[in-house]
């Protein structure tokens, strides 16, 4: 019964997170939408690694790359690599006051976006510029609500 009620909220809140991740927006908007999605990917690498973790980044990569029509796998790759290091770190991690899991999830979410831009760099995309570090900062300011949903979530398990 619990193992199906956190697969479908697992569900449930990353198709939301990638529709609001894909959702359009304005120019001033767009430019400081945090990645949600990989916001989701992180969380449910904490909470329940063996239901989310790597195949979920992976999955979600996926389906981001098919979207942006970015090289494919790109952002399977990033989303898989900060899934892997969640999931080796999920028990370190959720046990840090909250200031260390922010600077922790600031940590993936700044790799997630390196491998992105290292990716475009290499592909010869258009890497941008500094406007496209600003939804780590938003999403980083994001992960304390985050985090408060994950401790309720672990009392409710227990």
């Amino acid at each position: 019964m619990i193992a199906s009620t956190v697969r479908s909220r697992l569900v449930l809140t990353t198709l939301a997170a990638f529709v609001l991740q894909v959702l359009p927006l304005p120019f001033w908007l767009a430019a400081i939408r945090p990645p949600l999605a990989v916001i989701a990917v992180i969380f449910w690498s904490l909470i329940a690694p063996r239901v989310g973790g790597i195949t979920l980044g992976f999955v979600i990569g996926l389906a981001l790359d098919v979207y942006r029509g970015a090289v494919f796998g790109q952002h399977a790759l990033a989303l898989s690599l900060v899934a892997y290091v969640a999931v080796r770190q999920h028990l370190l991690v959720r046990n840090k006051p909250l200031f260390e899991q922010t600077v922790f999830a600031a940590a993936l979410l700044f790799a997630s976006e390196a491998v992105s831009w290292a990716i475009d760099g290499w592909t010869g995309h258009a890497a941008g510029g500094w406007m496209r570090w600003l939804p780590i900062v938003v999403g980083s300011m994001l992960w304390p609500l985050t985090s408060a949903w994950q401790a309720s979530e672990n009392r409710a398990r227990r």
